[in-house]
């Protein structure tokens, strides 16, 4: 025994003083000697004689704005080297401009470092502009703007507007989708599956249609921010947040979580998915191109009232929660069009928006894999009625959203 004891107790010893230091130096050590190797590679030419080539400039221009008689360009150094802005070349004219970086006026800018670059230039309302941007060694970034027109910028008049637009294709599609729930609550068990499998088949959908436009936005986010693994970052975020959120409550059948909190669940991922929505629509309104008319404020009606079945569709095999639930789950899912739109116009940036609608993308994921545990515990999951009743869901959004892009 005391033997084993004494064995023990060095053991013990040895846990409470790894390599024989202290626990907190043990954790830091490795990073130590990593910032030790990476000063001695920088230190000492470690590549002797061997040549290798200057990584060659990068400049990404996100977006444009336009004033009167002024064109300002939005640019990001993605390379690892700082460049040197010498030249504006408008419509093959050389121009003068400032750069601008927080209000002082700059030419060089540093890796991952952002700037504007304002140039005097009267402009044409419909002519297209072909700008390039001349660096220091030469090397030419171009872009151009198809049909320019004034960019209105954040105005109290814009606000107001993107609170209205975002209550009639968020907040009250999604209340007159939740209307349904009385019917449904009357179903079979065998129907109130269908009807379930219906809302996994609109947020399979919403998570295909968000997947990819977020991969589509990516394509204009700066390089150095690596908009590809920053969609992948959020869609697997957003899966493990909102599995962190559903593990906390087991209040329903066989330890699985309660329809009240799948209900929440299904409003947080639709709320997300708006969120990018609204952020969309904002961005468009703050640079001048929205083409909002009433056919399509009535096409993204018509498509988002869908989502309000799909927001109850778990409660309808619990008991009827109270008023103020219904309340707060047509705020979850509807009310982030009206804050994305805010956000859009204030800051548009297509870094955040494809952060957002990959965040949007994972929880819907999540969510959905939750319905189908919940159809799995109540009974047969692929049932010929449940697997039709997902393809129509899918099929209704695909009709809807006809409406919005035609």
């Amino acid at each position: 025994m005391s033997d084993d004891g004494g064995l023990s107790s060095v053991f013990e010893d040895d846990e409470e003083r790894p390599l024989g230091l202290p626990r907190w130096l043990a954790a830091v050590l490795p990073l130590v000697l990593l910032a030790v190797l990476i000063v001695a590679l920088f230190q000492f030419p470690v590549f002797g004689d061997v040549a290798y080539g200057q990584p060659l400039p990068d400049v990404s221009i996100t977006h444009s704005t336009l004033n009167d008689d002024q064109v300002v360009l939005h640019v990001t150094n993605n390379g690892p080297d700082s460049v040197t802005v010498s030249q504006v070349l408008v419509n093959d004219a050389y121009w003068n401009f400032t750069m601008l970086r927080g209000g002082e006026a700059v030419s060089t800018l540093g890796p991952a470092q952002s700037a504007r670059v304002v140039i005097p230039y009267h402009w044409q309302p419909g002519w297209d502009l072909h700008i390039a941007l001349v660096l220091a060694d030469g090397a030419t970034f171009p872009h151009t703007i198809l049909a320019p027109q004034a960019t209105p910028g954040v105005t109290p008049g814009v606000l107001g507007t993107l609170a209205v637009i975002g209550l009639l294709v968020g907040v009250i599609p999604v209340a007159l989708g939740m209307l349904w729930f009385p019917v449904m609550r009357g179903l079979s068990d065998r129907a109130l599956h269908a009807v379930l499998l219906f809302a996994a088949g609109v947020l399979a959908f919403l998570a295909f249609d968000a997947g990819f436009e977020a991969f589509e936005v990516a394509a204009a986010v700066p390089g150095a921010f690596e908009g590809d693994l920053l969609v992948v970052l959020g869609i697997v975020g957003a899966v493990l947040l909102v599995q962190a959120v559903s593990a906390r409550d087991r209040g329903g059948e066989d330890g699985g979580p309660s329809p009240l909190r799948v209900a929440y669940l299904v409003a947080l991922a639709i709320g997300l998915h708006n969120l990018a929505e609204g952020l969309a629509i904002g961005s468009a309104f703050a640079l001048g191109r929205a083409s909002l008319g009433a056919f399509l404020v009535v096409g993204f009606m018509v498509h988002n009232v869908t989502e309000g079945p799909a927001v109850v569709a778990p409660l309808t095999e619990s008991k009827r929660p109270n008023a103020w639930h219904f309340v707060a789950l047509g705020a979850l899912a509807g009310a982030p069009v009206i804050l994305g739109g805010w956000i859009g116009g204030f800051a548009f940036s297509p870094t955040l928006g494809a952060f957002f609608l990959a965040i949007g993308v994972g929880a819907i994921l999540q969510v959905d894999w939750e319905i189908a545990a919940m159809v799995r515990r109540d009974g047969r999951l692929g049932t010929p009625t449940n697997i039709l009743a997902a393809l129509v869901g899918f099929a209704v959004m695909y009709a809807t959203d006809l409406l919005v892009v035609l």
